[in-house]
């Protein structure tokens, strides 16, 4: 099996705490270079993980001939630059969720991508997860008949105010930073685009939002709920996964949390009968970089697609409108 030559542009806490750790995994993976505004970092993630080399910036690591796919884990504002770049350097480039502040951007980098002829896929380690996968199947066998109602919740602990996640210039908040995720499930059950949205965010002094709550129409007439905050107790890493599907002949329950490994479960109803289902899920991190590689070397079509990820980034767009979000990018579109 070909190994990837893979660069991790940034030093961030996602990449050392989880994604590295993934692609420590992934049996199609070679850590390669490690990229970082301080070089001493990047040397300490280099002797931490075992890269060949480390860089002190990262046009250093983009012109490195040798790196073929980039991990981007840096900060939302930063994203749209370092893609394109390191598109335009021909990397594949795999890049953390969400992609961009809105679809605009979101159509640029994927146009730089095919303009390039390189990849880029949408870091949503838990959408290769194989519970999402199971659920999905159950929902598309027609299991619990034909969906009425969809529920999702993802509630955290808050942030000390130093944190990116609640600063509006950094384009913080609970729906930028959670309800991403809300979303993208809901959308990956209906795998369509909704009719109609509406939401009410609660703000805190710094103008972003730490509680957004929001209903989403589909044509059929189902809907889907959602509520996302930051609000738990402070710097504690507690958190609440929810999720419920509910359909004409059932309905499908789960815990488990958004990018969780290991025995997982869901329970299902029907007849009036509930069957509580296990299914075991590896590191999720490391199978979108397998699955990225796979793509390189085998032409696989990335998991999560280009018409996936356009249709989240207008969804997200029209929440963020509906609950008086403005970042400085949504500014530039005239929002």
């Amino acid at each position: 099996m070909r190994k990837i030559k893979w660069g991790v542009l940034g030093t961030a806490g996602i990449a050392r705490g989880q994604t590295i750790p993934g692609m420590r995994l992934a049996d199609n993976c070679e850590l390669y270079a490690v990229a970082g505004r301080n070089l001493d970092k990047a040397k300490d993630f280099q002797k931490e993980f075992g890269f060949e080399k480390a860089y002190g910036s990262y046009e250093e690591l983009l012109a490195d001939g040798q790196v073929e796919a980039v991990y981007i884990p840096l900060p939302n504002t930063l994203h749209k630059e370092w893609t394109i770049r390191a598109l335009k350097a021909k990397k594949h480039v795999l890049c953390e969720k969400p992609l961009a502040p809105c679809e605009a951007e979101a159509k640029e980098m994927i146009e730089a991508a095919e303009k390039n002829g390189v990849f880029l896929m949408e870091a949503f380690a838990y959408l290769h997860s194989p519970i999402v996968r199971v659920v999905k199947t159950e929902v598309e066998q027609g299991s619990i008949g034909k969906i009425r109602y969809m529920e999702t919740a993802f509630i955290t602990s808050d942030y000390k105010l130093s944190n990116i996640r609640m600063r509006k210039e950094t384009n913080g908040g609970a729906l930028y930073d959670l309800g991403c995720y809300n979303v993208s499930q809901i959308l990956w059950i209906f795998d369509e685009e909704p009719e109609k949205v509406m939401a009410v965010g609660d703000f805190s002094d710094q103008g972003i939002d730490v509680c957004t709550s929001g209903i989403v129409t589909f044509g059929s007439g189902a809907r889907a709920a959602f509520t996302c905050g930051m609000l738990l107790e402070t710097e504690a890493d507690k958190r609440i996964d929810r999720l419920q599907i509910h359909g004409t002949k059932g309905y499908i329950r789960s815990e488990a949390k958004f990018n969780q490994q290991g025995k997982l479960s869901y329970t299902i109803c029907t007849d009036g009968k509930e069957v509580t289902k296990e299914v075991f899920a590896p590191q999720n991190y490391s199978l979108e970089v397998a699955q990225l590689g796979r793509c390189i070397t085998e032409g696989e079509a990335p998991h999560v697609s280009k018409e996936f990820t356009l249709n989240l980034a207008r969804t997200m767009d029209r929440l963020l409108e509906a609950i008086g979000y403005e970042s400085a990018q949504r500014k530039i579109r005239g929002r």
